[in-house]
């Protein structure tokens, strides 16, 4: 199978043919640099993805992600980040392997396609320039011949003719003699040229054609060659990221796996666990009696003693009730006595830790201090061993302050850890409720500390370890305490049902008087009436302060 025998009469389809060759391998690189693109832009889209969704440094993500399922999700978005590299690879890979490769082999095949063509087209117009010497030729051969034919019949007529001199029969003689020898070498040229001709068509047609278009063939084929190759590579660089990206995803399901919904439920215990002890049961309360009330021994009224028994329930309370009990509104304390005590107790051990990290810094720094001071002893030409005496000892009273600090939290940390519920003479904490109606004068620092909507305490009385309880009464004084003054005005954007206690219900469009506003625990204190008032969601009112009112803050 010859392309120079079969398709020797092909010579316009062939170079037709090997064009669209040509095309065809260019279409092929672009669609591998369209991939390279695609796999860029791919391996772009995916490394933002995994950067958006890591969290940020020093902030309360970076916290939330102390959870095993947070971890492992973390693990994931470090996975898929390797996972965009590897396509980054395949673009890379793809680009200098075959892109690079094809586009040169292109060039050469345009310049030997080109080379191919050339000469069969020069060989063409030899074979046409034979062919038109042939013609010409045969045309004179065949002029000579019928000017011989007319000359001899001249000849023969005036040979006939008794009127015709004998001089015009030997002239007439002699021209049909010249023509016919004219017609003679017109025969011999033609004849040669004929042969001439036969020849060189033999070797157009079987030596010159077959051998340029077998040229052309093997050419042609090289191409389809390489467009296999380059497929195969195409898909050997998919292939040798295969392995990494099936770590990614390994890492991937591993993180999975590691995920210990135990553990991540421990944390929520530690991170938001208050130490007290849930309340005891609240005795019932004969109201046929003259206002007397039995007070149990579980009852938190018994913490507050025995000395006044009678209590007057005259007005209404307007403390606050669980779980909107006011916080403290001044700065976090030192020794975190506005936490409860779990989070205390952490706060105060982290507070240890971190101390003892200074200590440690500034002891080596002492350390290296000192060894430069004896090597300035041993070497005075190096430096004055008096020049580090002045930062030497400042470096001793820093580690003496905080050693100092160490000892003070670590007194509040053993105070608290006496405290902590595991004790078996915690006193049992009575519930939010019975507190807004019979709040203390004097409560322990421990079990006092009212719930707040983002879990701050409000210690009210003393630190002290132990705390003499003494009786409260509810006076005159308190059941007519004066109501809040209101400090603006707003309006509810939603309907909110109020099902807890110390909220409110409002109707979307409803006006109201706000009384307090939020103070970052996401609710706005509101009143309807004198009578009723109570929390709802920030997020549920728009808010208009008065800015002459008194307590009236301004948000930028």
């Amino acid at each position: 199978m010859s392309w120079g025998t079969e398709l020797w009469d092909q010579f316009d389809n062939l170079e037709k043919h090997t064009q669209w060759g040509i095309d065809t391998l260019e279409k092929c690189i672009k669609f591998v640099k369209e991939r390279t693109e695609i796999e860029l832009s791919y391996a772009k889209q995916l490394r933002n993805l995994s950067k958006k969704y890591q969290p940020k440094k020093n902030s309360k993500e970076e916290e939330e992600y102390k959870y095993t399922s947070c971890k492992a999700f973390i693990s994931t978005l470090n996975e898929m980040n390797d996972y965009a590299g590897q396509h980054e690879v395949i673009s890379e890979n793809m680009a200098s392997q075959i892109i690079v490769d094809l586009a040169r082999y292109v060039q050469e095949l345009k310049q030997e396609r080109k080379s191919n063509f050339h000469d069969g087209r020069k060989a063409q117009q030899h074979i046409e320039t034979c062919w038109k010497q042939l013609e010409s030729s045969k045309r004179r051969f065949e002029r000579d011949c019928k000017e011989a034919d007319r000359a001899q019949q001249y000849f023969e007529k005036m040979d006939a003719d008794i009127n015709v001199t004998k001089a015009d029969v030997e002239k007439a003689r002699q021209q049909a003699q010249i023509r016919h020898q004219m017609a003679e070498d017109s025969k011999a040229d033609y004849s040669s040229i004929l042969q001439k001709f036969n020849h060189e068509q033999h070797e157009y047609y079987h030596t010159h054609i077959p051998n340029i278009f077998q040229k052309i063939q093997e050419m042609e084929e090289r191409r389809i060659v390489r467009i296999g190759e380059s497929m195969k590579t195409y898909a050997e660089v998919d292939r040798q990221v295969i392995p990494i990206i099936g770590k990614c995803l390994d890492g991937i399901v591993k993180a999975a796996e590691s995920i210990d919904q135990k553990n991540d439920s421990q944390l929520v215990i530690e991170a938001y666990k208050s130490g007290f002890e849930p309340p005891g049961d609240i005795e019932f309360e004969d109201y046929t009696q003259p206002m007397k009330r039995t007070v149990s021994d579980n009852s938190l009224s018994n913490s507050r003693g025995e000395g006044k028994p009678d209590l007057k329930f005259g007005g209404k309370s307007k403390g606050k009730l669980w779980p909107f009990i006011k916080k403290n509104k001044g700065a976090t304390p030192e020794d975190f006595s506005n936490l409860p005590p779990e989070q205390r107790r952490k706060k105060l051990q982290q507070k240890v830790d971190e101390l003892n990290k200074e200590i440690q810094k500034e002891m080596d720094q002492r350390d290296a201090i000192t060894k430069m001071k004896d090597v300035y002893l041993k070497n005075p030409q190096m430096g004055d061993p008096a020049s580090l005496d002045h930062k030497l000892a400042e470096v001793s009273q820093n580690i003496e302050k905080l050693r100092l600090e160490t000892q003070k939290f670590e007194a509040w940390l053993a105070e608290v850890e006496g405290r902590l519920p595991a004790r078996s003479e915690q006193a049992r904490r009575q519930s939010g409720l019975y507190d807004s109606q019979n709040p203390p004068t004097v409560n322990n620092c421990a079990q006092d500390r009212e719930s707040s909507p983002d879990g701050s305490y409000t210690e009210e009385q003393s630190q002290e370890s132990e705390v003499k309880v003494l009786a409260t009464d509810f006076d005159d004084e308190f059941d007519d305490e004066e109501p809040l003054p209101a400090i603006g005005t707003c309006k509810a954007l939603y309907t909110f049902e109020g099902q807890n206690e110390g909220t409110i219900s409002v109707v979307e469009g409803e006006t109201l008087y706000v009384i307090e506003e939020d103070k970052g625990d996401g609710w706005t204190r509101i009143r309807r009436n004198e009578d009723e008032e109570g929390y709802v969601p920030t997020s549920y009112v728009e808010v208009c302060l008065d800015k002459n009112a008194k307590g009236a803050k301004t948000y930028i």
